[in-house]
């Protein structure tokens, strides 16, 4: 088989990048792991930055999510029992959709069985081939069968444990990383949502985050012991502990029920550098992963596929190199940034196992400037909205 693009990865990044390709003539076959609906059934955050929507819109798949997403001016951040609003609109002029990221992935999958464009599932043995050469290929197997792909670029959209990363020799790439010492404990609930807009809340018995997917499903989540599993507490557990670290006036009108989905996320700040070597690129997770305070895993992916998509266009329609030559740089250097705002949301808000009284006293400080300071709410709001491409 021959194609232009070779995506590996068949979740939201590999989508997006495949369809704004294959609007613009250029062929891309995607090869994903697992089948459509293990991949749809994956629960993963879904507040999108106006880039991300563009990117949508581009790709020609955001009808329904104008039509069902939650637009978000604002968020609420509590501490100590109070709380107050930072206005994005105010600071930025610019909000973001509350979008689940299963919708989207949905909506793109859609999109490219419409089209006509091949996704290939269940493959296996995943080998990328000469990607430091001008003729790569990937080699793969379906149900034991052995394939080959022949392309001129490879995407390697596979996640943190896909096969793209590591295909980058050791002694060319560089990773940075640091292990937060606990994880959230999330559910998924068929509940309306405690309030309009998001809830961070910094409570003395640690973190906890009050988000939603739509009007009647809710996603909550609690700090918790990484030794912890979801087995070890019941719903009852759970409500109780989230009303305890929200402040007592969202608690009284917080609407309980059984959960549907229940799990324990660790958190993680990770990137490696470079995210090209020859003609492989990586984007989203395979390269990068940042805690979820702040919602920027999925955006940051969306990032890159905004320079990587843009790069190969012009490589296609010009024969210039300019873009994909300055992928990594460019992807890179708004990565970091989105990193530095998630490292820093993550340790104002979380309590950690070694936190003397200073620490305390500090991060205490640090929320009562967020509080009263309008140059450092336009510079969260400026973060959280999303930073240019």
């Amino acid at each position: 088989m021959r194609t232009q693009v070779t995506i590996i990865g068949g979740g939201p990044s590999g989508l997006l990048l495949g369809q704004l390709l294959h609007r613009c003539g250029i062929d891309a076959v995607v090869l994903e792991r697992k089948t459509r609906d293990y991949v749809l059934g994956r629960i993963r955050a879904g507040v999108l930055e106006t880039g991300f929507v563009t990117l949508m819109e581009e790709a020609g798949v955001a009808d329904r999510l104008h039509r069902e997403g939650h637009v978000h001016d604002g968020t609420v951040i509590a501490c100590g029992g109070e709380s107050f609003r930072i206005d994005f609109t105010e600071h930025t002029g610019t909000p973001v959709v509350v979008y689940g990221q299963t919708e989207a992935t949905r909506d793109l999958y859609d999109a490219r069985e419409a089209s006509g464009a091949q996704t290939i599932f269940e493959v296996d043995d995943v080998v990328i081939h000469d990607a430091d050469s001008d003729a790569p290929y990937v080699t793969y197997s379906v149900n034991g069968e052995p394939r080959r792909i022949d392309c001129d670029f490879v995407a390697g959209c596979d996640g943190f444990h896909g096969v793209s990363r590591q295909t980058i020799p050791l002694d060319v790439r560089k990773e940075y990383e640091k292990l937060y010492p606990f994880g959230w404990l999330g559910i998924l609930s068929e509940t309306p949502p405690v309030g309009n807009e998001l809830i961070y809340s910094n409570s003395e018995r640690g973190f906890a985050l009050c988000s939603m997917r739509n009007e009647n499903l809710s996603r909550y989540y609690i700090q918790c012991s990484l030794s912890e599993s979801p087995d070890d507490w019941t719903d009852e557990a759970f409500w109780e502990e989230l009303k305890r670290r929200i402040p007592p006036e969202v608690a009284e009108r917080l609407i309980t029920g059984p959960s549907i989905e229940k799990s324990i996320a660790p958190l993680r700040s990770f990137v490696t550098e470079p995210m090209r070597w020859g003609r492989l690129f990586l984007c989203g997770d395979a390269a990068h992963i940042v805690p979820p305070t702040g919602a920027k895993g999925l955006n940051t992916a969306a990032s890159d596929v905004h320079y990587l998509y843009h790069g190969l266009r012009q490589f296609y329609e010009t024969g210039e190199t300019e873009g994909i030559d300055g992928y990594s740089e460019k992807a890179l250097r708004r990565i970091w940034k989105a990193e530095r705002f998630s490292w820093w949301f993550s340790s104002m808000m979380h309590r950690y196992p070694d936190q003397s009284e200073f620490d305390l006293k500090m991060q205490r400080s640090d929320l009562d400037y967020l509080r009263d300071s309008a140059a450092q709410q336009k510079a969260f709001a400026e973060n959280y909205v999303g930073l240019p491409y």
